[in-house]
């Protein structure tokens, strides 16, 4: 195995390791919009999320590391019974 010229691997002038810089470039911001008003409880479920009604509906916001992390809260919204009216990505913050 060749070694690096590089203390730890890393190139001089970069910062982080090459997987945060992977991770960061999956993080998304999505907008969940659910049917009805999710009460405390419910919104509670999802603490990583912020949760704001919205004409009779629930938006629930924030960033998701990866798909993997969406299609999860998208299965606990499913498994609480809940409608799914829309998921749509947001801008970088």
């Amino acid at each position: 195995m060749a070694q690096s010229r590089f203390r730890g691997g890393a190139r001089p002038g970069r910062t982080g390791t090459g997987v945060d810089r992977l991770r960061r470039s999956y993080e998304q911001r999505y907008a969940i919009c659910v049917g009805g008003r999710l009460g405390e409880t419910v919104c509670s479920a999802f603490p990583d999320l912020q949760a704001r009604a919205h004409d009779g509906d629930t938006v629930l916001s924030g960033v998701f590391a990866d798909q993997a992390a969406l299609y999860g809260v998208l299965a606990q919204l499913e498994s609480l019974g809940l409608e799914l009216i829309e998921v749509r990505r947001l801008p970088p913050a």
